[in-house]
C-alpha cells in the first residue's frame, strides 16, 4: 500500500506543476500567443529534456545506441501528434472558451489517454479480470464524470462574467469549437500513448541503472516530437503576423488590439482577463522596468513546470504496480482538481453564482472519489 500512496504523492505533484504552469503567462499580456508558446516548449520539449536525460540516466550514449529504432520513432512520431492536439486545444479556447475545451479535450484525454495503450499491447481484456479491476474502471468514469462537470461549471462561471472577459459568449460557436476540441482531445491523449511506446527505451535505461528516472529517456523523443510541429506552426505565425520583433522588444498591447495574439489563436489565459486586469499588468511591467527579460523568465518558468509534471509522472509510474496504465488518468484527474482548486485561492470564482458554485461542489467531490477509487484499485491490484 505505501508503494501504491508514494505513487499517488509523486503524481499529485506533477499534477500541481501542471496546473500553475501556466500561471505565469498572466503576466506577458504584451506578447502574442506564438511568441510567448515556442519561448516555452524551447524550455519544456527541447531543453529540459535533454538536460534531465543527461543528469538522470547513467550511460545515455550506450542506451541510446542499444534501444530500439521502432520505440524512438514510434514515440517521436507521436509526440509530434501530441504538438497538434496542443494547438488544436489553443484555437478552440477561441470559440467555446476555456472551461468547455478543458473539459471536453482533457476528459477525452483521460480516457483514450489510459485505455488505448494496453488495448493497442492486447493486454486490456487480462487486466479487466484482474482484482480490483472493477474499481479501476470504475474511476476512471468518475474521473471524466468529474471533468465533465468542472467544465459545466467552468461555463456557469463565463456567462456570469461575459461582460467582464474580452473572450465572453459573443465570440462562441460550438460548430467550430467542438471539432477543435475533439481533435484536441485525441491528438492529447497520444501523449500517454507516445511514452507507452518508448517503455522499451527505458527498459534499456534501467538496465543501466537508471532506476525510478528510467522514464527521462523517453522525454527525449517524445517532448521533442511535440516540439517540431510547435515549431513548425509558431513560426509560420511569427510570419504571417510579423511578429518575430517581440523577443526583442516587448510591445505595449492597446486596448484596442486582440488580446493573446492573432487571428485564429487564442492564449489560454490572458484572452479570459478583464480589460481592467491587463491593464494593471501592463502599468506593473512599465513600473517595474519589465522588459523581454522578465517575459523570457515568465516563459522559461512556465516550461520548468510543465516538465516537473512529466518527471514526477515518470517517478510516480514506477510505483503503481500492477496497473500502471492508470498513471495517464491519475495525472489528468489530479490536473483538473489542482487547477480548480488554485482558482478557487485566487478568487477567480469569487462572482460567481450559487448554482455555478453547486455544480463545481459536485465536480470537486467526484474528481476525489475518483482519485480514492483509483487508489484503492491499484493496490487491490498489489495486493492480487
Amino acid at each position: 500500500m505505501m508503494q501504491v500512496l508514494l505513487g499517488i504523492l509523486l503524481h499529485a505533484i506533477g499534477a500541481s506543476c501542471a496546473a500553475l504552469c501556466y500561471v505565469p503567462q498572466k503576466k506577458t499580456p504584451g506578447w502574442s500567443w506564438q511568441t510567448y508558446w515556442l519561448a516555452q516548449a524551447a524550455v519544456c520539449w527541447l531543453l529540459l529534456p535533454i538536460i534531465g536525460a543527461f543528469i538522470t540516466i547513467p550511460h545515455l550514449a550506450d542506451v541510446l545506441r542499444e534501444a530500439p529504432t521502432s520505440a524512438m520513432t514510434n514515440s517521436f512520431l507521436l509526440g509530434m501528434a501530441y504538438g497538434i492536439g496542443g494547438t488544436a486545444f489553443g484555437m478552440a479556447i477561441r470559440y467555446v472558451g476555456f472551461s468547455l475545451t478543458y473539459a471536453i479535450a482533457v476528459g477525452i484525454s483521460c480516457v483514450l489517454g489510459t485505455l488505448l495503450p494496453p488495448m493497442l499491447a492486447g493486454t486490456l481484456s487480462d487486466i479487466l479480470h484482474k482484482n480490483g479491476a472493477g474499481f479501476i474502471m470504475s474511476g476512471i468514469a468518475i474521473g471524466a464524470a468529474g471533468i465533465a462537470f468542472c467544465g459545466i461549471a467552468g461555463r456557469f462561471k463565463e456567462i456570469n462574467l461575459s461582460k467582464q472577459i474580452s473572450a465572453g459568449p459573443k465570440t462562441f460557436n460550438l460548430a467550430i469549437g467542438l471539432p477543435l476540441c475533439l481533435l484536441a482531445g485525441v491528438l492529447s491523449a497520444v501523449y500517454g500513448i507516445s511514452l507507452a511506446q518508448g517503455k522499451p527505451i527505458a527498459d534499456v535505461a534501467a538496465k543501466y541503472g537508471a532506476g525510478d528516472f528510467q522514464g527521462n529517456v523517453i522525454y527525449l523523443f517524445s517532448n521533442t516530437g511535440a516540439f517540431v510541429t510547435t515549431l513548425i506552426y509558431c513560426l509560420y505565425l511569427h510570419w504571417k503576423n510579423k511578429t518575430f520583433k517581440e523577443y526583442k522588444e516587448v510591445p505595449l498591447p492597446l486596448k484596442s488590439k486582440r488580446v493573446g495574439g492573432v487571428v485564429g489563436v487564442a492564449s489560454q489565459h490572458s484572452r479570459e482577463l478583464p480589460q481592467q486586469v491587463i491593464t494593471e499588468i501592463v502599468e506593473e511591467n512599465i513600473r517595474h522596468n519589465r522588459g523581454t527579460g522578465f517575459y523570457f523568465l515568465m516563459s522559461a518558468l512556465t516550461g520548468v513546470l510543465w516538465y516537473a509534471q512529466f518527471f514526477f509522472y515518470g517517478l510516480g509510474h514506477q510505483h503503481m504496480g500492477s496497473y500502471k496504465f492508470t498513471s495517464w488518468a491519475i495525472h489528468m484527474i489530479m490536473l483538473v482538481l489542482f487547477s480548480t482548486v488554485a482558482g478557487l485561492a485566487m478568487k477567480e470564482w469569487a462572482p460567481c453564482n450559487r448554482k455555478t458554485i453547486n455544480v463545481l461542489a459536485l465536480a470537486l467531490t467526484l474528481l476525489v472519489l475518483a482519485v480514492l477509487v483509483l487508489t484503492y484499485g491499484n493496490y487491490v491490484g498489489g495486493e492480487s
